[in-house]
């Protein structure tokens, strides 16, 4: 039922574009070359629908509608992330106190980085 109605989404957008782009423009006229409006009513010349109009206006409906149709059938889809299987967070991992000869250890060696540093300036 989705491709059908993709497909004709499609083919209503396709002659959607087309009969917009075959329209003329509201000033296409000499007049409205010129900035005129070509007629002495108070809101320019008001003529039948056009062929193309007509088109239009339908095409616009039903594209409209074919994309509403498409929203509610996509929504009856199964997500990706529903079919994904949940596991569960480890728990936190209980740390050990640190003993006298770690303590000792890490000092140390923070202890001869920072002589290497000095070292390392006072030959520079």
């Amino acid at each position: 039922m989705t491709t059908v109605l993709v497909i004709i989404h499609v083919i209503i957008c396709i002659v959607l574009i087309l009969a917009v782009l075959l329209q003329s423009g509201k000033a296409a006229d000499l007049a409205g070359a010129f900035g005129g409006v070509g007629s002495q009513t108070a809101f320019g010349p008001r003529g039948a629908q056009t062929l193309l109009s007509k088109i239009t206006t339908i095409c616009a409906i039903l594209f409209m509608i074919t994309s509403l149709g498409l929203w509610l059938l996509s929504g009856r889809s199964s997500s990706v992330v529903k079919n994904v299987p949940v596991t569960e967070t480890p728990a936190a991992t209980e740390t050990k106190p640190v003993t006298e000869e770690e303590k000792a250890a890490t000092t140390g060696t923070a202890a001869e980085k920072s002589e290497q540093k000095t070292e390392d300036q006072t030959k520079k």
